[in-house]
């Protein structure tokens, strides 16, 4: 199959590499669009946000309206969002509450319910082929007294600069071996089986997909010199001061709308007083639905 990522197809990945940088955000207001409703976008709100992630696989949102995790589902739906990856934290609808847990054993052991930071990493990148995250909506309902920043990268942007720089470490990220993920288990046995795969691949229908974890523990990279220096490019990019990267702090009613972009999060305090705080999270299998753009 022929297209921009595949390697032996120069012509249409210099066609989309330009059509891509002229196209790109990078000042994050630009990212921002102000809605009323999330339950019911008017056209413009709809088209505003749609084009931002044609452009740049995300956008945040900003809404005066508290929002509930029925009406994060509802905003989901409205750009083709149906199926939800209801992993084993999340709620009945399948939508997971991120907040500080120190007294829940079971998501204490979890990163993402205490404060400490987490590293760079795309959503689900344990899941197997079959559950892959394509999309996500992180909401913030409350925000932390101190700290709690986001950065983000487009991971087209990364293949992109990451191609420039060197094709070999393309073919590296793409080999079908490149990044285990060790089984994890509890005390019933294996929990989940490890997981080998690509870092980056192509769905059927050329859609780019990015698995990637900065984690150093509990990951096993393909034991070769292309994949080790493939991988440090990467580690270089994602610490470079590169315009592509976009840092922000979601306030109370901002969201974030994505193709599951490359992220990472601060350490943050939340006030003993306050509200703790508290995003809800919401991801897909399927890719947000975008009109079709010539590649």
């Amino acid at each position: 199959m022929s297209g921009p990522f595949e390697l032996d197809d120069s012509e249409a990945y210099q066609r989309w590499r330009d059509a891509k940088l002229v196209r790109a955000i990078t000042d994050i207001h630009q990212l921002v669009v102000e809605i009323d409703d999330p339950t019911a976008l008017t056209a413009a709100e709809h088209a505003a946000l749609r084009d931002r992630c044609q452009r740049s696989n995300m956008a945040i949102y900003a809404t005066r309206r508290a929002m509930s995790e029925p009406d994060i589902k509802a905003l989901g739906t409205q750009f083709g969002l149906q199926r939800l990856d209801a992993n084993w934290l999340a709620d009945d609808l399948g939508i997971t509450r991120i907040t500080v847990c120190s007294k829940d054993g079971q998501r204490q052991a979890y990163i993402p319910y205490t404060n400490r930071p987490i590293k760079w990493h795309t959503d689900g990148y344990y899941n197997p082929p079959e559950r892959q995250i394509r999309a996500m909506v992180l909401h913030c309902a409350h925000d932390a007294a101190q700290g709690g920043e986001n950065r983000l990268l487009d991971h087209e942007i990364a293949y992109l600069l990451l191609r420039e720089a060197d094709p070999e470490h393309i073919c590296a990220l793409s080999a079908p071996d490149a990044m285990t993920i060790p089984e994890r288990t509890d005390e019933h046995g294996v929990a989940r089986p490890a997981q080998t795969g690509p870092v980056f691949s192509v769905d059927d229908a050329g859609h780019l997909h990015m698995r990637y974890t900065a984690r150093t523990r509990s990951i096993e990279w393909k034991d070769d010199d292309a994949t080790r220096a493939a991988v440090k490019a990467l580690e270089h990019l994602l610490e470079s001061d590169s315009p592509h990267i976009f840092r922000t702090r979601l306030s109370p009613g901002m969201g974030l709308l994505c193709n599951n972009v490359l992220h990472d999060r601060a350490a943050f305090t939340d006030a003993p007083t306050a509200h703790q705080r508290l995003l809800y999270r919401a991801r897909y299998l399927e890719r947000i639905t975008l009109p079709q753009t010539a590649r």
